[in-house]
């Protein structure tokens, strides 16, 4: 017996209603000129660079794929009394490029803040309006911070001079001969710089001074470092500005730090000689936090760290530290710094969670700090692969944000009497959750911030979002959820760019790199694609580019080819656009059954030279607003009044076959709108007469051969009172007074508060 069911017959009428519409459209109109392929889904090979042997269309790094390696041997000197860093370091250059290489480029980020910098010269400025004395002084009437590299030597393995020409924040190294593929170079640097107070002189790094006179220092960008030489930009050569972060090559460090002996301090890497900078009592504490995993244990206490911070010791001790397969280097010194420290047990690693932070930073520091550090690293390993390096450290420097591999520094402090709002320990979790983030992205999957800051910043906020989640299911998160980037998106598109646009060029830095990015995955994530293939893809993506320099594409492919999901409308639209969505519901028509054909159903098979008695029998549905519509036959349809009907179900199905057909007694056609340029799956709930709702999703390709409407048939065995669009706000629709049938009157606020 055939297994049909009673709607498919219904919609024969339907089907024709469209059939009849577009041949009047096209016998109404005159023949259209061509145009070119502007449909939404089309693919992307128009902006997505060619896939090679570098980099596959899988999204994978492809069979000749390589990357350069950097070592550096360092030993710095913080002068804590003169405010000065002081170094000499050796680095050995390993050219795994395919070409030989006529000289090196090494950045000098520190130059951002030399007296000539050009850096303060490409911002706009304007007359302010008013000043406080002390800023009006330090715009007007102070000599600006003498800060950048002084570079004493730059010599090769022999000790022999070498040329070097300085760029602003470039230096290029002058090879006396090309540096042959598979070949390595060795040299030596010798430099020193005026350390700047960040919170006076700015910067993502420097000192923090205290009202006792006591420093807090936050140490990174502090060395000449290797630019990254590619197989897609050669060498990098955007200078730094100040917003544009790094592009870094992989290598091995050994550092020594000298610092006065009452200083505390952690840095990238596993410390070597803990035993001669901790006390006996300290290194107890130590050995019992490694195997410490439900709270931290304090192991230099604040009792120490006072007692530290009262004197100033003219001693000094060396900290050794090794760091294998890092991007980067960066530590933290203070006589002010206690330190917890806790073990986190992931699927295969135990790294430490560890947390450095002066009396001004407690009780908050030390209720929660370790604890969303080791939050972190569990939620990001879920989702991407095990946290490989031995520690991440938290430490608290006011009015920073920033992140180094293993370290990074983060605000959030409580007033002086220790007390703090829910503002303050949000804002202080949730920026130690990015920052402890960003050891996965960017520091070991390692994209080129000076080019797509969305690449790691958006990733890592996206996690970032999941992990405040888990850590506390209330956390009021604010980037992440699609409703949270509608403002942005609906804001003046003079003042948008699309998500695919350099660091340097952002206006709204925030919201472009971080929310709106964010939010696109949360969208892919929990509405387009379903959690388990997203995770699935997104873990793919991680593991394939872990220690490794991924681009846009190889992100965009992977998603694609880990899921057998096509997003080029999607990528297309959210990150290479500035459109945004909006759908509605443009017209809702109530349909009735009728045993009398209109006079467009007859005209209709006429002009076929047909007759509907050749067609066969019909069942034949008019809307209520159709001017051949019978108010009579308004009401709830039942098989036994359309005869034809009835006598087709009786012969064509069993008894049983009839008891599961559906009986829908209404039928509504819903044509949607979309104002909005982006697309995305239209979510509809249908609220019933007894209260009851029913939801239904159709996939964004509803779209596909459409842009600006689409239309679906409801037919339902209780009536409809309200349709609702994106009842959950899962697609960031900035207009969300068309998502309603029928309309709702819009209060504004002066009416709400007229009715108080």
């Amino acid at each position: 017996m055939k297994n049909r069911i009673l709607f498919s017959s219904i919609l024969v009428l339907i089907t024709s209603f469209f059939a009849i519409a577009q041949e009047v459209k096209t016998e109404d109109k005159g023949r259209e000129p061509g145009h070119y392929n502007e449909n939404k889904f089309r693919q992307m090979y128009d902006l997505m660079a060619t896939p090679n042997m570098f980099r596959t269309a899988s999204g994978a790094p492809g069979p000749a794929y390589y990357q350069q390696r950097a070592d550096y041997k360092m030993n710095l000197e913080l002068d804590d009394k003169n405010k000065k860093l002081l170094g000499s370091e050796t680095i050995t250059y390993y050219n795994n490029s395919p070409e030989p290489l006529e000289y090196l480029w090494v950045q000098l980020d520190q130059n951002v803040r030399s007296a000539d910098s050009k850096s303060p010269l490409v911002d706009n400025e304007r007359v302010d309006p008013g000043l406080a004395p002390d800023k009006f002084a330090k715009k007007f009437m102070e000599e600006p911070f003498q800060g950048g590299f002084h570079i004493e030597y730059v010599k090769d393995k022999s000790g022999k001079d070498i040329s070097y020409t300085i760029n602003q924040t470039m230096m290029r190294i002058n090879l006396a001969k090309p540096l042959q593929s598979k070949g390595k170079f060795t040299f030596s640097i010798k430099w020193w710089y005026n350390i700047n107070n960040y919170q006076v002189d700015g910067g993502r790094s420097g000192y923090e001074e205290f009202e006792d006179g006591n420093r807090l220092y936050v140490i990174a960008q502090f060395y000449p470092r290797m630019a990254v030489y590619s197989d897609v930009e050669g060498w990098q050569n955007m200078q730094f500005w100040g917003r544009g972060e790094f592009a870094l090559t992989f290598g091995n460090y050994d550092v020594n730090i000298t610092v006065p002996s009452d200083h505390i301090l952690e840095a990238t890497g596993a410390h070597q000689n803990r035993k001669d900078v901790f006390t006996e009592e300290q290194m107890k504490r130590w050995e019992l936090a490694e195997n410490t995993f439900d709270k931290p244990v304090l192991i230099v206490t604040q009792e120490e760290a006072e007692k530290a911070e009262k004197g100033f010791s003219d001693k000094k001790s060396t900290w050794k530290f090794k760091a294998e397969n890092v991007r980067d280097f960066g530590f933290s010194s203070s006589r002010k710094f206690m330190l917890d420290a806790m073990a986190v047990q992931l699927e295969k690693n135990k790294p430490m969670a560890i947390s450095i932070y002066p009396k001004e930073a407690n009780p908050l520091w030390g209720e929660y700090s370790t604890r969303a550090v080791a939050q972190t690293l569990k939620t990001y390993s879920r989702h991407t692969f095990d946290y490989p390096y031995p520690k991440a450290v938290s430490v608290s420097a006011q009015d920073q944000g920033m992140e180094y591999p293993m370290i990074c520094w983060n605000f959030g402090r409580p007033d002086k009497d220790g007390k703090y709002s829910d503002r303050v320990k949000y804002g202080m979790l949730g920026v130690i959750i990015h920052e402890v983030g960003h050891n996965f992205f960017p520091m070991i999957v390692n994209s080129d911030e000076r080019q797509w800051t969305w690449m790691d910043e958006g990733l890592n906020t996206f996690l970032e979002y999941l992990t405040e989640l888990e850590f506390d299911p209330n956390f009021p998160t604010d980037r992440g959820p699609a409703d949270k980037i509608v403002p942005y998106m609906k804001g003046n598109q003079k003042y948008l760019e699309p998500i695919m646009s350099n660091s340097e060029n952002i206006y709204n830095f925030g919201a472009n790199a971080y929310g709106k990015p964010a939010t696109g995955l949360n969208i892919l994530r929990e509405t387009i694609m379903g959690r388990e293939l997203f995770d699935h893809a997104f873990k793919t993506y991680a593991q394939r580019w872990k220690f490794k320099h991924p681009t846009p594409e190889d992100f965009f492919r992977t998603m694609e080819d880990a899921s057998a999901v096509d997003l080029d409308w999607f990528w297309r639209g959210w990150f290479y656009s500035t459109d945004y969505v909006d759908i509605g519901i443009k017209e809702v028509k109530q349909y009735y059954v009728s045993s009398e054909p209109t006079e467009e159903m007859k005209n209709f098979v006429a002009r076929r030279g047909r007759s509907l008695r050749d067609m066969g029998p019909f069942i034949y549905l008019v809307d209520e607003t159709h001017k051949e519509f019978n108010p009579k036959t308004k009401k709830a349809f039942e098989v036994k009044d359309v005869q034809v009907l009835e006598d087709y179900v009786s012969k064509n199905y069993t008894s049983e076959e009839k008891a599961a057909l559906k009986n829908p007694k209404y039928f509504y056609e819903v044509e949607f709108e979309k104002p909005g340029g982006l697309m995305m799956p239209i979510i509809v709930e249908l609220q019933y007469e007894d209260g009851t709702k029913e939801d239904y999703k159709f996939p964004v390709q509803i779209w596909r051969k459409n842009n600006d409407t689409a239309k679906r048939v409801f037919a339902t065995n209780k009536k409809i009172v309200k349709i609702q669009l994106d009842p959950k706000l899962e697609t960031a629709d900035i207009d969300t007074v068309n998502n309603v049938w029928p309309s709702e009157a819009v209060i504004s606020k002066f009416d709400e508060l007229d009715k108080k």
